[in-house]
């Protein structure tokens, strides 16, 4: 399971040992030296973004016994996440989504045990106002993670029961989106109104409002775009015959093709035996340096078949949809047992959805597409 850091992440840590350093240990464990205030601030920020990787770690072990792939857990400066495929029934998805708040919960409950037994029995104050602190972080994040507001937590677990209860996932989705829109912007209002109080805490608050809000209008679009691709095939969308280009040639040599291919952004490569063996991008090929484009072969810029999406034309658009590893751009790769038959793009997915969902629904799968 890799693990991304993201580079906000190193900057989370320094703003919360800062603050800790400066104002909540003197305040908690006062009598002590900067030195000591600093090693401890820099502890109490690793140990909740420990905490942090603990949380989304329970989620993906979960997901992954339950036999969902996962593909990365990413850090970054508002938490984390963890990029998996999704739950085939409402059971399994109220499960991997519910373990990460409790698994907050339980070390906020654990660090604070500690931090009090420290204080009491010990009677060490600094590393008593660290447990402390990083219990009392942690129930604030399993706490804030249970608002019923997707993509957080709270917002999956009411997407599992209105599942459940509906039969309906995708209608389950757009619910949890709608709600989570609600409380994001009501999220940022509230740090809006600290900020122009003069708490700085307030900007934090500002961010995660806004990026709630648009994860969960991204939700919503998802969810319309997946009502309107139910029970279609991958057959009915692709893009056939697929325009492709061999993967020995040259850098220079193909870019001269695509000039006579219209406009395409990308092109499957071919090997000699005709097999498909990647798909290559032309700002990929452009940025190559001209004095290199007539040694290095298309192969060579390409990316890998293993890193492409690949599907066959039985498979539902949905489900492959679904797989981790599909990214924007899209572009899936269709294979009928080793030959290439199509291709299916953005643009194939927004002329779908505007067949089945005609008016504004078609505009929003479009956006997606």
């Amino acid at each position: 399971m890799p693990l991304r850091i993201h580079w906000s992440a190193p900057l989370l840590i320094l703003l919360l040992s800062s603050s800790l350093s400066s104002s909540t240990l003197p305040a908690w464990a006062p009598g002590h030296s900067s030195t000591v205030y600093s090693a401890a601030g820099l502890i109490g920020a690793l140990l909740l973004v420990a905490s942090l990787l603990a949380h989304e770690a329970a989620h993906a072990v979960t997901a992954r016994r339950a036999g969902i792939k996962v593909e990365d857990v990413t850090v970054w400066g508002l938490g984390g996440v963890t990029r998996m495929g999704r739950a085939k029934t409402p059971l399994v998805h109220l499960a991997v989504s519910a373990i990460g708040p409790l698994t907050s919960l339980a070390l906020g409950g654990l660090a604070l045990a500690g931090g009090f037994a420290t204080q009491h029995v010990l009677h060490w104050a600094v590393p008593s106002a660290v447990l402390l602190w990083t219990g009392w972080a942690n129930l604030l994040l399993g706490a804030f993670n249970l608002l019923p507001a997707a993509p957080l937590d709270g917002g999956r677990i009411l997407q599992a029961a209105l599942w459940w209860r509906r039969g309906d996932r995708e209608q389950a989705q757009r619910i949890a989106g709608r709600t989570g829109q609600v409380v994001g912007a009501l999220v940022a209002v509230a740090g809006w109104f600290e900020l122009t109080h003069g708490a700085s805490s307030g900007l934090w608050l500002v961010l995660v409002g806004v990026f709630v809000s648009l994860s969960a209008l991204a939700e919503v679009r998802r969810a319309t775009l997946e009502t309107a691709l139910r029970g279609v095939l991958v057959a009915q969308v692709m893009s056939s015959p697929v325009v492709t280009g061999a993967d020995w040639l040259t850098v220079d040599h193909l870019l001269d093709e695509f000039a006579t291919k219209g406009h395409h952004s990308a092109i499957p490569v071919l090997d000699f035996n005709g097999h498909p063996s990647g798909i290559v991008e032309l700002r990929r090929l452009s940025a190559v340096p001209p004095a290199r484009r007539a040694d290095l072969r298309a192969r060579d810029v390409a990316a890998p078949l293993t890193r492409c999406v690949l599907a066959s034309p039985e498979d539902t658009l949905v489900d492959v949809l679904e797989r981790p590893g599909v990214t924007v751009p899209l572009r899936i790769l269709v294979l009928d047992g080793a030959q290439l038959v199509g291709i299916v793009t953005g643009h194939d997915i927004a002329r779908i959805a505007r067949q089945r969902l005609p008016g504004p629904h078609a505009a929003r799968a479009r956006a997606i597409g």
